[in-house]
């Protein structure tokens, strides 16, 4: 039997939460990795570098970027970031179809992150942990607006780059992901996706409610405290 060839290296976006960490998971299968996290002045910002921190550890994985796109909170329209907002229960606003909750072409940013990180290291894929169907309906976890970005990192960098964005949760649902992650043995008691809390998920918020439904329809105990858990 031969000798396996080198594996490439992928950088894999962590915020620390749910989706990102079964993302890494995956990558971690096929791809040697490397992981960025970016904080954008979210409410949880402190609490979920601190997950991130945790998961690399637990994965043993040295090679990292930590970012900070601060200015995204001082130019505001989220409830993640302006405080002034209140984190509604379901994220919708009344008579629109988008989230309060969704930070303005955030995706975007994080991604030109990743790619320029990318393109320094040798990287061939960046893994996003987007998720269309079940989601809170960010029009920046779209398939369109992925495949839009490929076409842009191929026109955007050096001829010889070859690097592309992979959602390989896109279109799964939370339910889906829950279980692909158990199967995995990805380490859920790190992660955190709570919108509010940083000590306790709050439970109630768009966040909460997607994860813990979806561990439920898992049947699947989800591992972190919740200070409210939907009955």
């Amino acid at each position: 039997m031969s000798a396996a060839g080198p594996r490439d290296l992928a950088v894999v976006l962590a915020s620390g939460g749910m989706d990102s960490l079964v993302t890494l998971a995956i990558a971690r299968e096929a791809h040697d990795v490397a992981l960025l996290h970016v904080s954008y002045g979210q409410r949880t910002a402190a609490r979920e570098r601190r997950a991130f921190r945790a998961i690399a550890d637990h994965y043993g994985i040295a090679r990292r970027l930590e970012a900070d796109l601060g200015y995204l909170a001082t130019i505001g329209g989220s409830s993640l970031t302006d405080r002034a907002k209140a984190v509604r229960e379901t994220g919708i606003v009344a008579g629109g179809g988008i989230p309060d909750s969704y930070v303005p072409f955030r995706n975007t940013h994080l991604i030109a992150i990743a790619v320029s990180w990318g393109e320094v290291i040798g990287a061939r894929g960046i893994f996003v942990g987007a998720v269309e169907e079940d989601s809170s309906g960010y029009p920046d976890c779209r398939e369109e607006f992925y495949r839009e970005m490929n076409r842009l990192i191929e026109v955007g960098t050096r001829p010889e780059t070859r690097i592309e964005v992979v959602t390989p949760l896109l279109r799964l649902s939370k339910r889906e992901i829950v279980e692909r992650g158990a199967a995995l043995g990805a380490p859920f008691h790190l992660s955190w996706s709570c919108y509010q809390g940083e000590e306790v998920a709050c439970g109630v918020c768009d966040s909460c409610r997607l994860r813990l439904r979806a561990f439920a329809a898992a049947g699947i105990s989800d591992p972190i405290p919740y200070a409210s858990r939907p009955s």
